[in-house]
């Protein structure tokens, strides 16, 4: 039986089927976690919390799920044997975290396309923004930072696909990527001026989107250390 809560589960409002980490064994700390297939539809002892509300990624739905002695047949179990899970978890980690990177690293390069043009459409002054030398120069060390960075992921996509992406490198990705994103964005937010802070404008709700970028899949500072154990 399941009995807990889970919190910050996204699409946990609309989720038929959810996989859940539970402790099988709480004595045997990481090795003690198993992975179980729960279908939640008419489930007794199962129920949804509220849908959380957070300042950015509107469009999908983040929410707490709560288990009261929830049976399980044990048919669901995910894997050959109860303690699997941590490392089943551990498996899927790089490829979640490259995935994050990826995101990040293409929201950084529209959030750029978005600035370029608007900064050559808006005047000020009399003239393009764009013919200001400090809007050039902010945008060219922008293409510059997203163009490094695009590199090192395609690069981490390639070893990826060949089966060779560790985990020190997937979280430099991760961290490197959302990092970058996020400075980029808040450079475009600022050459957009004051319309940079309405929601009415793209530029804006990426902003939101992105800074929990640096959170989910494992906080950067995770990251960190992650890849100091592999100096």
């Amino acid at each position: 039986m399941l009995t807990g809560a889970k919190t910050f589960i996204t699409n946990g409002g609309l989720a038929d089927l959810v996989i859940v980490a539970a402790k099988t064994d709480p004595t045997q700390g990481a090795q003690g976690v198993s992975l179980f297939v729960v279908e939640t539809a008419d489930l007794p002892g199962f129920r949804r919390g509220r849908l959380l509300d957070k300042i950015g990624l509107k469009a999908q739905d983040t929410a707490e799920l709560f288990f009261d002695e929830v049976r399980i047949p044990a048919g669901n179990l995910l894997g050959p044997a109860q303690g699997q899970g941590f490392v089943q978890l551990m498996q899927q980690l790089p490829q979640e975290r490259l995935i994050i990177a990826v995101t990040a690293i293409a929201g950084a390069e529209r959030a750029i396309e978005l600035t370029v043009q608007y900064v050559k459409e808006r005047t000020a002054f009399g003239k393009p923004v764009m013919s200001f030398q400090n809007t050039r120069f902010t945008l060219a060390e922008l293409a510059t930072k997203a163009a490094v960075t695009r590199a090192f992921v395609d690069s981490c996509i390639e070893r990826h696909l060949a089966g060779q992406l560790d985990v020190g490198s997937a979280a430099m990705a991760k961290w490197w990527s959302t990092q970058v994103a996020c400075e980029i964005i808040d450079e475009c937010v600022q050459l957009f001026g004051g319309y940079g802070y309405m929601t009415e404008y793209p530029i804006a709700r990426m902003y939101a989107d992105a800074r929990v970028s640096k959170i989910f899949g494992g906080t950067n500072e995770i990251m960190k250390e992650l890849i100091s154990r592999f100096l």
